[in-house]
């Protein structure tokens, strides 16, 4: 359409008449500075998101101690040490209730006024912003801004100020973002001081930002980042916020015992700067929070299926707080497993979970949980399939209708259900139609299926699982296309790269794919990202899948 610039105009003339049109790349001028923050968050990494809604969280009356001498470090400090030490690490194994012990105690702080920010990475979420570092400094700054009225405005002018801030790395976030408003807050006198904590979680399951092509064969394939490498960067962001004198919180980081956390905590390397650390495996006994968690959860079962005053029988809670060695994951699983609605009664399923037991004799801590795991993952009707279902769910990250369209051999089949069925207290199954994703109750599912140690014959190597995913996505397109050659078992001979290529992105892309072409597409673009990967380029996965085919 024609702009008018003079409507009705008549008997005029213009001698010079230039037109000068602005535009702004950044989108503050047009929603304001917070508004763009707040678009550069990962929501669903705040403690009381609605992504978290599932969250653990510390049962009533359990970790008491833990969550007291944290609440007292964030109040009251180290008294003694001077300057004051901001930054501590709290860790712990997998399943030793860390993510639970801070997502308890961020709910405690918030009602008193104690709590700053929070950010609780995990590496199964949807969210990319959950499970990388983009978003991290904005998360905290946008957190901070609601935290107090003059904050939130130096926070702004900051934004203002320096509208590509956005683009810069973390430290530089951290500065502009965080530490320059938090000082220019600081010396405004009529204002109480600022305290409290920023609880980060879970930095473990941080992955690499990748800002090269991962899967090109030339020089940039060298340059893949580590995962360690943007932990490590987050922890000297972290460290340089908790060491700048105007800096009033406190920071707590929880995270596994790996070994860029190792090194990074040592005091033998940097005893000025921490607290000392907790261990939530050595330093606490939790034999008596988890008996105390079995207890209450077996009273409510037993009233729920109406089961009488002696179940369960003298000893099987013993038995069970022994078999947990101070991992609450094990406790969690042990009673969704239990209280699944399975064909069979609790009763028959505790006895089974005791009986599967009594075969350790391994001074592992996590022995009984890979026990465990192994019982409710061989109980399925076809464990080789459903583990194989679990991984492939693991590199896509597809939503329920998408998983199960790519996924079932025979479309209408709800064969997810039929593999599924029975891991609902390892695997969080939505709703068919649902938009949300497959995922895992714990990490520590995928951390047993990937050590072939642990897991025993249900192990599989990746390059079988990337086989699997192609073999899949073959047969997902053919089940949609009224004519072709193109089938899940023998690609056609002979086996043709380009023509492997050139026929799957034809299916994709043409008119002819019925439904789902566009988790089709996201299906591919993921398969060119993870499958290629970990299995090779085409010409290697067709020579691995022929031979299997052989075997």
């Amino acid at each position: 359409m024609a702009t008018t610039f003079f409507p009705d105009a008549r008997d005029f003339q213009v001698g010079t008449l230039n037109f000068n049109f602005t535009s702004n790349s950044h989108s503050s001028s047009a929603g304001g500075p917070l508004k763009e923050l707040a678009s550069r968050v990962a929501v669903g990494a705040i403690h009381d998101s609605a992504e978290r809604c599932d969250a653990p969280k510390c049962q009533p009356e359990t970790r008491v101690a833990v969550q007291d001498d944290l609440y007292s470090w964030i109040v009251d400090g180290d008294r003694e040490s001077e300057p004051p030490k901001k930054m501590t690490w709290v860790t712990g194994p997998a399943g030793s209730g860390k993510s639970a012990v801070m997502g308890s105690l961020a709910e405690r702080c918030a009602p008193d006024g104690l709590l700053g920010a929070t950010f609780f990475f995990t590496s199964w979420s949807a969210s990319i912003g959950r499970r990388r570092k983009t978003a991290f400094v904005t998360t905290i700054a946008h957190q901070l801004a609601e935290h107090r009225e003059d904050l939130k405005n130096a926070i702004s002018n900051a934004i203002e100020n320096k509208p590509s801030i956005f683009e810069k790395n973390l430290h530089t976030q951290m500065e502009t973002l965080v530490l320059a408003p938090l000082r220019e807050v600081a010396l405004q006198s009529d204002r109480p001081g600022l305290r409290g904590a920023i609880i980060i979680d879970g930095v473990d399951e941080c992955e690499a930002e990748q800002y090269h092509d991962t899967t090109s064969a030339g020089t940039w394939a060298k340059l893949i980042r580590a995962n360690a490498q943007d932990q490590l960067e987050i922890l000297q962001v972290l460290r340089a916020a908790s060491s700048d004198p105007s800096f009033p919180f406190r920071i707590l980081v929880a995270s596994r015992p790996e070994r860029v956390f190792r090194e990074f905590f040592d005091p033998e390397n940097d005893a000025a700067s921490f607290a000392k650390k907790l261990d939530l495996h050595e330093d606490y006994n939790a034999d008596v929070d988890i008996n105390l968690f079995f207890e209450v959860h077996f009273t409510q079962i037993r009233r729920r299926y109406n089961l009488p005053p002696s179940w369960p029988p003298p000893g099987a809670i013993r038995t069970l707080v022994e078999n947990a060695s101070g991992q609450f994951i094990y406790a969690a699983t042990v009673i969704r497993f239990l209280d699944m609605g399975l064909r069979e009664p609790p009763k028959v399923l505790l006895e089974a979970i005791l009986e599967a037991g009594t075969r350790v004799l391994s001074s592992n801590p996590l022995e009984q949980l890979d026990v465990l795991y192994s019982h409710i993952l061989e109980s399925g009707p076809d464990p080789p399939r459903s583990v194989l279902w679990i991984r492939a769910m693991e590199l896509l990250s597809l939503s329920t209708a998408a998983t199960n369209l790519f996924l079932e051999a025979d479309p209408g089949s709800n064969e997810g259900e039929h593999l599924l069925g029975n891991l609902h207290s390892l695997i969080r199954i939505p709703r068919t139609s649902d938009t949300t994703h497959y995922g895992a109750y714990h990490k520590s599912l995928f951390d047993f299926l990937e050590d072939p140690g642990r897991c025993g014959k249900l192990y599989l190597e990746e390059s079988e699982i990337c086989a699997f995913i192609w073999d899949q996505f073959i047969c997902a397109c053919a089940s949609s296309v009224s004519s072709g050659s193109a089938h899940s078992k023998v690609l056609p001979t002979p086996a043709s790269v380009d023509w492997f290529m050139i026929r799957a992105r034809g299916i994709i892309a043409s008119r002819r794919v019925e439904s789902g072409a566009v988790a089709f597409s996201v299906i591919w673009d993921r398969l060119l990202g993870s499958c290629l990967a970990c299995c090779g380029p085409p010409e290697k996965w067709i020579v691995l899948h022929n031979r299997g085919l052989r075997g």
